[in-house]
């Protein structure tokens, strides 16, 4: 859920003269040219992709029609959790200043859980704990299990932006409590490890995946064969097999296709709903210590096994081309204020899909083979457009044409491809496993791993 808009190190190197390059990040659809309407259009269109309600003082009031009732709204935050772990950069900054486009050192974007472990317990030893060896540390106070925090409640965490709000600070805790849960049960550091990333990866791919984009697509790119898991991508294939890119089609507009998920508020327990943001502070922004009464009743916002549902749980918005009122006015917290700062959430991701060169939606969808979206079909009707589109408001738009429950065509795709692609890329993850591995529940779903996890 990355919100910046400025020059983020390494990025532009693929937007350079010769596109083609591949370091960091990299183009799936290195041919196309990048669309580039006036910052203006982008601007309007941005002020038009803002939900008209506020946030809700209970969840049970939202019967407008846009909540998405087969998702429960835990999944955008493990859809958040899953992109911080992608895009996690420990590159030292006398390197950054020797490489300023990235294009020498860089890390593998893996799913290896680098915002609970950092760099291990000899990079990183203030992330594990000194007294029980092979342990995470965890702080405990005021009846609560919290993330180990310095004075002035700062999270200790290998990836700072997973405390960002209460929700992904506490799925972090659930993770970093898995791992202990294994470490408890006998099990080696190196074991424990293993196993949380493998149960995460089950996860993503049995779980998070068929929801987003549907059981159909995944099971068409998945391959099983005698040495594993492999994929039968079409359009994700990188160069560098050992260190492959991250595509900017992926990472400035198909995967931010979760910001049209998130709710204005959400009810964290009985009888407690809070704003994504508000004037006064009472809301779900993090950077602070837990307290009891902000401790997530994880049963609002997945479905756990063995519990009934409650009567208000949360779902996730539909993936359509609104964003939550609040997103169109993000607070200091979150972006720094002064001249020119731009606080709508839509308004950046659209400008810095221009920045990077993106290509238009339709030119993409036609690179694919896929049946192509109109601007007339997408209500683009002014001529600054050229008949074209920005790729993330075409991918939000063709869900919200086929109702807005998954990803359509284009999004499903590429998002699809590029998650099983890197797996597959991993000779660490459980798709290259010597023996096949899969959880002890037959539908192992994050429900499953928050019970394992001992937060329930």
């Amino acid at each position: 859920m990355g919100h910046a808009v400025g020059d983020p190190r390494g990025i532009y190197a693929v937007v350079m003269p010769g596109g083609g390059v591949e370091a960091r990040f990299g183009r799936m659809f290195k041919h196309l040219p990048p669309f580039e309407p006036s910052d203006e259009l982008l601007q309007a269109l941005a002020a038009r992709m803002v939900e008209s309600r506020p946030p809700l003082d209970d969840v049970r009031f939202s019967t407008d029609g846009l909540d998405n009732t087969d998702l429960p709204a835990g999944y955008t935050y493990l859809g958040q959790f899953v992109d911080h772990d992608m895009t996690r950069d420990t590159t030292p900054l006398s390197q950054q200043r020797q490489d300023p486009y990235a294009l020498i050192n860089f890390d593998t974007p893996r799913f290896d859980l680098g915002s609970v472990y950092g760099r291990g317990p000899e990079l990183d030893p203030q992330l594990y704990d000194g007294r029980q060896p092979g342990r995470l540390l965890l702080d405990e106070h005021d009846g609560v299990v919290d993330l180990p925090r310095t004075g002035t409640g700062t999270a200790l965490l290998g990836d700072p932006r997973n405390d960002e709000n209460l929700i992904i600070c506490q799925m972090q805790l659930a993770f970093i409590r898995l791992h202990n849960g294994f470490v408890d049960g006998g099990h080696s550091f190196a074991d424990a490890q293993r196993l949380t990333r493998w149960h995460y990866q089950w996860l993503i791919v049995h779980d998070f995946l068929p929801r987003i984009v549907g059981q159909g697509l995944v099971d068409q790119i998945l391959v099983q064969t005698d040495q594993g898991l492999s994929v039968s991508n079409v359009f994700y294939k990188p160069t560098n097999r050992q260190q492959p890119m991250m595509p900017v089609e992926y990472s400035a507009a198909a995967y931010r296709f979760g910001h049209s998920m998130i709710r204005a508020e959400y009810e964290i327990h009985e009888r407690r709903t809070l704003p994504i943001f508000s004037v006064d502070g009472a809301d779900l922004r993090g950077s602070r210590p837990l307290s009891p009464d902000l401790v997530l009743d994880w049963n609002y916002f997945f479905e756990i096994p063995g519990m009934d549902p409650p009567d208000d749980r949360n779902f996730a918005r539909l993936i359509d081309t609104q964003v939550a009122r609040p997103l169109a006015t993000l607070p200091p917290t979150v972006i720094t204020p002064g001249p020119g700062a731009i606080t709508a959430l839509a308004a950046r991701n659209l400008l810095r899909g221009k920045r990077l060169g993106l290509p238009a939606g339709q030119d993409v969808a036609n690179a694919m083979g896929l049946t192509v979206l109109s601007n007339v079909d997408l209500g683009l009707s002014e001529p600054g457009w050229g008949g074209k589109s920005p790729l993330w408001f075409y991918i939000l738009k063709e869900s919200e044409i086929l109702g807005g429950r998954r990803l359509g065509p284009v999004g499903a795709r590429i998002v699809t491809e590029v998650i099983l692609g890197l797996l597959a890329l991993d000779r660490t993850s459980y798709f290259n496993a010597r023996e096949r591995f899969s959880p002890s529940a037959p539908t192992f779903t994050m429900g499953h791993l928050l019970r394992m996890a001992n937060v329930i």
